[in-house]
């Protein structure tokens, strides 16, 4: 199902939901903007400036917002099945016709048909597909190769973990939890605040109801390495080169080129 301009007339300040995911966020991920300036990098160097642009898994359209304040002829179609995050999207785009927001399961085989296009000069997605396990992500993987357009991008910024490395992996892990614990006492929104905070809205409580629902608290997915996704791209998507463009201690930005 895909709405352009949707909106509510409810006066909810969906600037402030919008900032406030975004902060949640980085607290989890304080280099979350720079692998988003990375990708971008990327779709100017590869698709140029005016990109039609699948944000995969959109969330709250965080992608799309940085896109589209760099690239202002760039357009957008958002794809996600999270009700509450979509309300948020829809709400903070409302009246922009860059962009299209689509319900959709990116499990159902059919997910593809609820798109307005059939091809795209880039895919992108961010710390999104490590709640699908390892089967249906390759199978995604293969759907994403016919959509990119021939010369086209895919990108995954994602938790990636490279298991050869179990001392650097503990000890990146420690540091950042013992960051993550000192700005959680001063006042930082864990994932678990945020959606209590959004249950309690009366607007939003609906849809947080029902992605509990879809989801649970969590997805329990897989975090492949870097390598595994560069492969499964080249040999499930079809493209022909695929490696990481960047990369913290714990992440990666895997581009694809088709």
């Amino acid at each position: 199902m895909a709405e352009t301009g949707m909106g509510t007339t409810t006066g909810t300040d969906w600037a402030a939901w919008q900032e406030s995911w975004d902060r949640q966020q980085e607290w989890y991920m304080p280099d979350r903007e720079e692998r988003f300036r990375v990708m971008l990098d990327m779709v100017e160097a590869l698709v140029g400036p005016e990109p039609r642009v699948l944000d995969l898994a959109c969330g709250t359209g965080s992608i799309t917002d940085r896109l589209l304040k760099r690239f202002p002829k760039a357009t957008s179609t958002g794809v996600d099945l999270d009700p509450a995050l979509l309300a948020i999207a829809r709400g903070y785009f409302d009246g922009d016709e860059r962009v299209t927001f689509v319900t959709a399961d990116l499990k159902d085989d059919e997910w593809t048909r609820a798109l307005p296009y059939t091809s795209y000069d880039a895919v992108l997605t961010a710390t999104a597909l490590h709640w699908l396990h390892i089967d249906p992500l390759a199978t995604l993987y293969g759907q994403l190769g016919g959509l990119v357009r021939a010369g086209g991008v895919f990108m995954n910024a994602d938790h990636m973990k490279d298991e050869s490395t179990p001392r650097i992996n503990a000890a990146e892990h420690a540091h950042r939890h013992a960051h993550m614990d000192r700005t959680r006492a001063e006042g930082a929104v864990d994932w678990a605040d945020w959606w209590a905070l959004a249950a309690k809205d009366p607007v939003l409580a609906e849809p947080t109801a029902k992605r509990f629902e879809i989801y649970g608290e969590h997805a329990d997915g897989d975090t492949p390495s870097a390598e595994w996704h560069a492969g499964t791209l080249r040999e499930t998507g079809g493209f022909a080169e695929a490696r990481a463009v960047w990369c913290s201690p714990s992440d990666s930005l895997v581009l694809a080129v088709k």
